[in-house]
């Protein structure tokens, strides 16, 4: 009731009513993943058992012989009859009792005699009856008679006290989840008093590749789910397992859960590990990012997507943990969308970013004083574009804005296309600054990631080191969504994923070495999940990025720095480009001179492999093998002459052919402000 009224259907979500299906039949993935596990258990069985079967075989042949001989023994005993009076007839001598044992031994040559008879007339009597089968049923019943006396015989021939099949095949992991493992579990961690007991919603069920259980806390504890996940490492250990195998999850009211309520899955091995998942960006011609991104999957396999319109992302870890893979993910979907417009800046300088050349309307590659200057320069025209679409907006009527924020329909109409701006390497900018340059570029960072997502721009940031140094928490803390791969401690993981997250079990140092990219995927205060992130290599990257690039000239829409490079156009028309000539040119974007010996330490930095053993000598050979004529050996650099190449000269050995797309010119809003 609110007010007096009765709140109705759309006010309110009710809880749903109890199901009538047993659990493991109330969703299609849990049935079959239980009768997939069903068949996989009796598979393995069958394998096993079908293995040793000529093993088996001499065992049974052992067992009939056995039994044989145990029948023939067994009768020879019944017809003398000494086992039944032999203990008689002992007591009576050890008594000196003669008269009695002389009776005994009578008694006992009598009842052979008689037993002799019976012997010989069912003999006779078998043996007819047996002839009469074989003369009416034929060889049929001479082997149902083998079978039958063989099975009697392997009867009395089996083992007496060991079982007659070995045990079977131990299986990855036979994890019986029952109430007092539980209960030993939780009170081991101190989540659960002596005298309390949790209590199990649904019963241990196969789940993907592990299983699955739903409990509630004992009441009266004063622990709440949140405490539970907290301390999964001591969980796994009690239930024998590595803490990556066990995910944990509360139960929210929508499901019909509570505080005290939590779902526990454990897989049967660790489930990160195994051949990656392609992405499935490599399959599609083009791609919205008004739609959630597809980033990975979690540990039951299943799709994980992000909506990252009006969020910004932070991406942390140790090097070659898969942070760039990850971080190229959204970068590629955005290249898919021909109404999105890239910036870039990668403070590495490497060749991880070198295909967005072809589509990024601002690129800054390294870390180097003009690179710097280039990178302030792009924050101050995001800004600068930030507070023009604002004032659109904010001159758009209601019924076509009506949140004050950018949707398709204005991002298309007013030519404000959604803005990508990707900085891989942060900290390698905001470390070569000095304090005021410094505080000034985190402020203008904050305010993009603050404010600028309304305005349809997302923030895609990466660093080694989030420590306060290198990134301030004043810029980290406000981003939404944040990933981080391995780390060393838990301390580094809260750097990445916000303070505290470690003690709620958000925890990165949990991750292995083997775990390339798998990160901890942080999406709100409590909301997190150990992402296994989809694969996508630099090749396919780069075949993404040019077919980005096609899209963007067939609509229109190809402008900044990708327009006017001259390498990124030739690649475009099938145009064969020397491959030092265009290392050389990416080396060299954005700069009209350098010295040679900055150009071959940017060459290292681009491809080791190729340019490690490189010097003067064999560079200026190869560049002129190349087509290029320097018009000057010598190139001066603040103020410094020394050997280097000019621009100009490298961009006119470009083969002929490379034609760049004319300039854009937007079309007139004809619609006006209806």
């Amino acid at each position: 009731m609110w007010d007096g009224e009765p709140l109705g259907q759309a006010e309110f979500t009710r809880r749903p009513m109890p199901l009538v299906l047993p659990p493991w039949l109330r969703s299609q993935e849990t049935a079959l993943g239980t009768a997939r596990w069903a068949v996989r258990y009796a598979g393995r069985h069958i394998g096993f058992h079908a293995w040793r079967t000529p093993a088996y075989g001499l065992a049974l042949g052992w067992w009939v012989l056995r039994g044989t001989v145990r029948a023939i023994a067994a009768g020879f005993g019944w017809v003398s009859v000494r086992g039944e009076y032999q203990p008689l007839i002992t007591a009576a001598r050890d008594a000196k009792r003669w008269d009695l044992v002389r009776d005994l031994i009578t008694e006992r040559r009598t009842l052979a005699r008689v037993r002799m008879k019976t012997t010989a007339w069912l003999s006779v009597s078998g043996g007819s009856a047996g002839a009469a089968g074989y003369v009416i049923l034929g060889p049929v019943f001479g082997w149902w008679a083998t079978v039958g006396a063989g099975l009697g015989a392997l009867w009395l021939g089996r083992p007496r006290t060991a079982p007659v099949l070995p045990a079977g095949p131990v299986l990855p992991l036979h994890l019986e989840l029952s109430a007092d493992m539980l209960t030993d579990a939780l009170r081991a961690a101190g989540l659960v008093k002596a005298d309390a007991t949790p209590q199990l919603v649904t019963p241990p069920l196969r789940d993907g590749n592990g299983w699955a259980v739903t409990l509630d806390l004992p009441r009266g504890g004063g622990k709440t789910a949140a405490d539970v996940i907290a301390k999964r490492d001591t969980l796994a250990a009690e239930l024998g397992v590595d803490e990556i195998q066990v995910i944990m999850a509360r139960v929210r009211a929508i499901a019909g859960g509570h505080a005290g309520r939590l779902t526990v899955w454990v897989a049967d091995d660790d489930p990160y590990l195994g051949a990656p998942n392609p992405s499935p960006l490599t399959c599609m011609d083009t791609f919205s990012v008004w739609d959630p991104i597809p980033f990975g999957r979690d540990a039951r396999g299943r799709r994980i997507s992000l909506a990252l319109i009006w969020q910004s992302m932070f991406f942390g870890g140790l090097p070659r943990r898969g942070k760039t893979f990850a971080q190229r993910l959204p970068s590629a979907a955005g290249v898919l969308d021909a109404y999105v417009r890239h910036y870039m800046a990668d403070g590495k300088g490497g060749a991880d970013w070198r295909p967005m050349r072809g589509v990024a309307h601002r690129l800054v590659i390294g870390a180097e004083d003009e690179a710097i200057t280039a990178f302030l320069a792009m924050l101050d025209e995001l800004i600068v574009e930030m507070g023009r679409r604002f004032a659109v907006l904010g001159t758009l009527p209601t019924s076509v804005c009506p949140e004050g924020k950018l949707t398709p329909e204005i991002s298309r109409r007013y030519q404000m296309p959604v803005i990508f701006i990707t900085i891989d390497e942060l900290q390698e900018y905001l470390s070569a600054m000095a304090g005021p340059v410094k505080e000034e570029t985190v402020e203008k960072l904050a305010r993009l990631a603050r404010r600028a997502p309304a305005a349809g721009f997302i923030l895609n940031v990466a660093s080694q080191r989030p420590d306060a140094d290198s990134v301030p928490a004043k810029l980290r803390e406000i981003i939404s969504y944040r990933y981080c791969t391995q780390v060393v401690d838990r301390t580094s993981s809260d750097m990445v994923l916000g303070k505290g997250k470690a003690a709620q079990g958000a925890d990165a140092s949990i991750l292995s070495e083997d775990h390339k990219g798998v990160g901890v995927l942080v999406t709100g205060p409590g909301s997190f999940e150990i992402v296994r992130c989809d694969y996508m290599d630099l090749p396919t990257f780069a075949q993404l990025c040019a077919h980005g690039r096609a899209l963007r000239v067939a609509a229109g829409t190809l402008s900044g720095d990708a327009a006017s490079d001259p390498v990124a156009a030739a690649e475009a028309a099938g145009v064969q480009i020397p491959t030092v000539l265009a290392d050389v040119l990416y080396a060299m974007h954005g700069v009209e001179r350098m010295h040679t010996s900055t150009l071959l330490a940017r060459l290292v930095n681009t491809d080791e492999d190729n340019y490690s053993d490189y010097t003067p000598e064999r560079l200026a050979e190869e560049l002129e093998r190349a087509g290029v004529q320097r018009s000057g050996r010598q190139v001066k650099v603040d103020g410094i002459n020394l050997a280097g190449y000019r621009r100009a000269d490298l961009e006119a050995a470009v083969p002929a052919g490379a034609t760049l797309p004319g300039p854009t010119i937007p079309k007139p809003n004809t619609d006006g402000d209806r």
